[in-house]
């Protein structure tokens, strides 16, 4: 079940708020220009699924915030409990970040933290398959897959470059809730590929 929580800066013992309803988590965010949805997963499909069938599955959908939000890349990635690197991937997420573009997500399969420091707040939102996210460039924020990882996820880009990456220091422990622990997936895959086209190439990388 998707959550959000609420802390105070610099107090991550009890939570202010918690909500366990789509409807206010989506409320809640939109406030602070946070893109929060609910979409159909028809399709099964586990970490190490073939990235192109992971795009068809969801096309639909891609185009249209591709249409409506000017996106012009797309990838898939995907991690398991299993992966060699999990300690090192989950700590690079952790420290607290904010990108040069929308960071956007859709859980295909599994579920993340995120956890974002908007004003004297941190929103601790626990999305699962089916959320998609949307945090607006220049958030800060960061991500926790959890000690093991298990996810599939779409991500849309404006930039087929990449975005650019700004880290800051913070009290981890002060800031950040606790994930759930729960089973998570397998080796980072990556799917980039322009907006609107149909024939994608598959990468393999760790992100």
């Amino acid at each position: 079940m998707s959550r959000l929580r609420v802390y105070a800066e610099g107090d991550g013992r009890q939570p202010k708020r918690v909500t366990t309803r789509h409807d206010e988590i989506a409320q809640e965010l939109g406030r602070h220009g946070v893109r929060f949805e609910r979409w159909r997963t028809t399709v099964a499909l586990k970490p190490g699924a073939d990235p192109e069938a992971v795009i068809e599955a969801y096309r639909e959908d891609i185009d249209r915030l591709i249409r409506d939000e000017g996106y012009h890349a797309v990838d898939v990635v995907s991690l398991h409990a299993e992966h060699p690197q999990k300690a090192e991937l989950r700590k690079k997420f952790l420290d607290e970040h904010t990108h040069s573009e929308d960071e956007v997500r859709f859980f295909v399969a599994g579920s993340g933290l995120f956890s974002l420091h908007l004003g004297d707040e941190v929103y601790e939102v626990l999305c699962q398959q089916g959320d998609l996210i949307g945090v607006p460039d220049g958030t800060r924020h960061w991500f926790d897959m959890g000690p093991n990882p298990f996810f599939v996820a779409i991500r849309l880009f404006t930039n087929p470059a990449g975005r650019e990456r700004t880290m800051f220091l913070r009290d981890a422990d002060a800031l950040r809730g606790l994930l759930d622990s729960r089973s998570m997936t397998q080796d980072a895959v990556a799917l980039r590929a322009a907006a609107g086209r149909r024939s994608l190439r598959a990468t393999a990388l760790l992100v």
